[in-house]
């Protein structure tokens, strides 16, 4: 009698132990506000389309180049199976907001000049980031 009360109580304090790291891990993982002052989002656009392809495109301005943390950024974009994310990463400027079209190319001609970097992430997942060479 005495040696199932303690086995309760020992799988009682392991199930809430559990409950609680879960519980912590899940509300303590890091959001978009640890690129706050390094990375910007000017525009975005969301094609209206529920049951197909899901097409997300963000312009982003970037204070400073570093390529690890644009990707970093990429990677915590919502994105959905089978949908198609892209972000554009432009170089600092003082601009408010950016119209981005629904078509390909997706941003203004004037601003394809400005653009360091673009990150997408494919129908199936695979993400890649590609710099843009301007001469």
């Amino acid at each position: 009698m005495k040696s199932s009360r303690i086995i309760f109580w020992i799988i009682t304090a392991v199930v809430l132990a559990t409950v609680y790291y879960i519980v912590s891990e899940s509300l303590s993982q890091p959001g978009l506000e640890r690129f706050k002052g390094k990375i910007e989002e000017r525009g975005f656009y969301r094609n209206e389309n529920n049951t197909g392809p899901v097409l997300r495109v963000f312009a982003a301005e970037v204070i400073g180049g570093d390529l690890a943390l644009m990707k970093e950024y990429g990677d915590a974009m919502p994105h959905t199976k089978y949908g198609k994310t892209i972000v554009f990463f432009l170089e600092q400027d003082e601009m408010n907001s950016i119209e981005i079209s629904s078509q390909s190319p997706y941003l203004p001609v004037e601003l394809q000049s400005r653009v360091l970097a673009t990150y997408s992430k494919s129908p199936m997942g695979e993400a890649s980031i590609v710099e843009s060479f301007v001469p």
